[in-house]
């Protein structure tokens, strides 16, 4: 019963708080020091419990007739903070379990499809249990205009069930319980289950880089840069799909009772497909696997916007598209700890810029989100978009066609353009590889032989 401009406001400085915690946290994690847990679980473990509190009272509706709005940003605001301060470590522990590259990609696949299987749980745990509530819409499709769309929204407010309205709420909250319950359970599995490697993460500097000093070295680094450049543009484009895709099954296709199906056919998809990808790259490389991948959904998304609505064809859409988001889950994240590598040699001095790393990788997917939210709030308000309509007018219809077909089209070959400046191809991973091994068998005979003149001495 918000009003939806008061929403807006929420998310996006929800989304600009946390575009400034994610290096933060990165840049305190890499000065954190070591304990029996590691260097990077003591933040997944601490973060937990607040995370899940703080995630339960989002979905809360106090019982106070002014300050919810301060009340959802407080509280979005620091669900955002404490999910930073898992994901950030959860992320880089892929650097700190190995050293070897093919292992640091073998986790990095079950990460994602593990991750990809949690967004699946998710759309159906929270789509089932608040889709049983049914919550009426608007019949009239006479209220386009603003004026006789508040009016509209007074008197369904007017004529809205109170027992159907607590039972909506009710839904939320249940639905926020077994969420929070499952995080819970997955944050004890992480640290009961993953150790850190101390000599792995190669974390311990002799001179501490200050955050603008790392943070200059990092952005320096050209193929973090393009790495960054070219998935900022897919992944807005998959993005935009995503916070669309609701909406454009519901009105443009006109299946309201079937996009949560057709959602998670494309997540299943997704979840069946990642250790297809995992294989794909270990054969014919990470670029390769790039371009056949993410290029595969642009065919399938002109498909859904160019032909009738019909259900068969746009699940037939919805599991092609998912082998994509596949690709598109798993990639970034498998070459980032190239890049890491390939700094690595070249300021081979430098140690403990990790996190840095992973906290703006995680920062620039975010902002992509923040990105798309924006591009189609304000596309859809300024077609007309009726809140809780049950129709809407052609604009809105033609403006959904563009957000899930035309633009993320566009960005994928745009994104794809700038990725062929990545410069990391198979050949130079495998002089990496070799070179980082040179390097700490001569750093290890190195010590030895310290070791052993030290010896002499005493």
């Amino acid at each position: 019963q918000l009003d939806p401009f008061y929403a807006s406001i929420i998310l996006f400085v929800g989304r600009a708080w946390d575009a400034v915690t994610d290096p933060m946290v990165g840049f305190f994690i890499s000065k954190t020091s070591w304990t029996r847990f590691g260097r990077l679980m003591p933040w997944i473990i601490f973060s937990t419990p607040f995370a899940v509190i703080s995630y339960f009272l989002i979905w809360f509706v106090p019982d106070i007739s002014r300050g919810q709005v301060m009340w959802y940003l407080v509280f979005y605001c620091i669900f955002q903070t404490l999910v930073t301060c898992f994901h950030v470590p959860y992320s880089a522990l892929t650097m700190f379990i190995s050293r070897e590259q093919s292992e640091r990609d073998s986790a990095t696949a079950y990460r994602m499809t593990v991750e990809v299987l949690g967004t699946v749980l998710g759309t159906a745990i929270q789509g089932q249990i608040v889709g049983k509530v049914v919550t009426p819409c608007i019949e009239s499709p006479l209220f386009i205009g603003k004026t006789n769309s508040s009016v509209a929204m007074e008197e369904l407010n007017m004529t809205h069930d109170t027992g159907s309205l607590t039972d909506t709420r009710n839904a939320y909250m249940i639905a926020a319980g077994v969420i929070g319950g499952l995080y819970i359970l997955c944050a004890i599995i992480l640290s009961v289950g993953v150790r850190e490697k101390r000599e792995s993460s190669e974390l311990q500097s002799d001179e501490p880089v200050s955050f603008f000093q790392g943070l200059k070295l990092v952005m320096n680094h050209g193929a973090y840069i393009k790495l960054i450049a070219g998935f900022l543009f897919t992944s807005l484009a998959f993005m935009l799909l995503e916070g669309n895709f609701a909406l454009f099954c519901t009105y443009t296709l006109g299946f309201r009772n079937e996009f949560q199906n057709i959602l998670l056919a494309i997540m299943l998809s997704a979840t069946l497909t990642i250790p297809l990808w995992q294989w794909f790259l270990t054969r014919f490389g990470k670029k390769t696997a790039v371009y056949v991948g993410i290029s595969s959904a642009v065919p399938f998304l002109i498909m859904v916007a160019v032909l009738d609505s019909n259900l068969i064809v746009t699940y037939i859409v919805a599991v092609a598209a998912g082998i994509s988001v596949a690709a598109a889950f798993l990639l970034p994240w498998s070459m980032l700890p190239d890049v890491i590598d390939d700094f690595k040699l070249q300021h081979p001095d430098s140690h403990g810029h990790e996190a840095i790393f992973f906290s703006f990788y995680v920062f620039f997917t975010k902002f992509a989100s923040g990105v798309s939210l924006g591009i189609s709030t304000l596309s859809l308000d300024f077609a007309g978009y009726q809140t809780r309509g049950c129709s809407q007018p052609s604009e809105v219809h033609f403006t959904l066609k563009m957000l899930v077909s035309a633009v993320p089209v566009g960005l994928i070959l745009l994104g794809l353009l700038l990725f062929k400046l990545y410069p990391i191809d198979e050949e130079k991973r495998r002089k990496n590889k070799k070179a980082l091994q040179d390097l700490r068998e001569e750093s290890n005979s190195s010590s030895e032989s310290d070791n052993t003149e030290l010896a002499s001495i005493v």
